[in-house]
């Protein structure tokens, strides 16, 4: 039987590693334990690396260092300054990342009922620990089942309209691109979570979901691989966006909703995407 990311008991495994990270990316995890600990000081719970860094897919010169922090406190103005400032000095001085995003939370939110099956998850089950007491030891297992589906990305309607509203204010190839590498691999993570209890498993390697959901829905399955593409090489093409929220999106978002129903509704945070 196949191992589809789970463990003997059909529970996720956690993804990733510090062994696992490519020795081009080591002085960039390393300057960044050292400078999110000079940031945040006592202010900082924990850290953590998520995304093809800790998985060993990185490429150097082409792939984002992504980064969760989460803070003994709600996150304030100068929280976020500070990582934005932390996320641009990175990327600056280390060429081998493209980007560097970090997502900022209070522990009380990850652990919080209402994201048990949405951050708790992520953090739980697709972060690797970088510096601090792991808030995963106080989160449950987790199966690929439909409650995970609908609390993960049962909530694409909602996304769509600020969708369109990034495409208006867009003007540059490389905004354009942003925001292709950013729709794209949405749309092929909540394509492989609407399939995810079907499946039976997890994968993190967005060719493969693409593949995975085009084998349940094959009328879809090359508009599926156009973006499973897109996400790893980003095209500058407003009518690649439209695409998406004109024609791929509403229709992903319509027959999500029909199978998994709508995520539960929940005080709104200032995230960037996660799946």
């Amino acid at each position: 039987m196949e191992h589809r990311g789970l463990d003997a008991d059909g529970c996720f495994e956690r993804e990733g590693s510090l062994g696992q990270v490519p020795g081009a990316f080591a002085g960039v995890v390393a300057a960044a334990r050292g400078r999110i600990r000079d940031a945040y000081g006592r202010r900082l719970h924990s850290a953590y690396l998520y995304g093809s860094v800790p998985r060993g897919t990185a490429r150097p010169g082409r792939s984002d260092l992504d980064l969760l922090l989460a803070l003994h406190h709600e996150p304030a103005g100068e929280d976020r300054d500070a990582a934005e400032v932390l996320a641009r000095g990175l990327d600056e001085d280390f060429p081998e990342v493209d980007g560097v995003g970090i997502l900022l939370y209070g522990k009380d939110t990850l652990l919080s009922e209402a994201e048990r099956f949405d951050l708790g998850w992520f953090l739980a089950c697709r972060c690797t620990p970088l510096l601090g007491a792991d808030l995963a030891e106080h989160l449950p297992r987790y199966r690929p089942d439909g409650l995970l589906a609908r609390e993960t990305n049962g909530d694409l309607a909602d996304v769509l309209p600020r969708w369109r509203r990034r495409m208006r204010e867009a003007s540059t190839p490389d905004e354009y691109r942003r925001l292709c590498r950013l729709f794209s691999r949405h749309l092929v993570r909540t394509g492989f979570t609407l399939v995810m209890p079907r499946w039976g498993g997890w994968t993190s390697d967005l060719t493969e979901s693409a593949e995975v959901f085009g084998g349940y829905y094959p009328q879809r399955a090359d508009q599926m691989r156009a973006a499973a593409a897109a996400a790893l090489e980003p095209v500058a093409d407003p009518a690649v966006l439209r695409a998406y929220v004109e024609d791929l999106g509403p229709w992903l978002a319509d027959e999500y909703t029909a199978r998994h129903g709508t995520k539960s509704p929940r005080a709104r945070h200032d995230r960037q995407d996660t799946h």
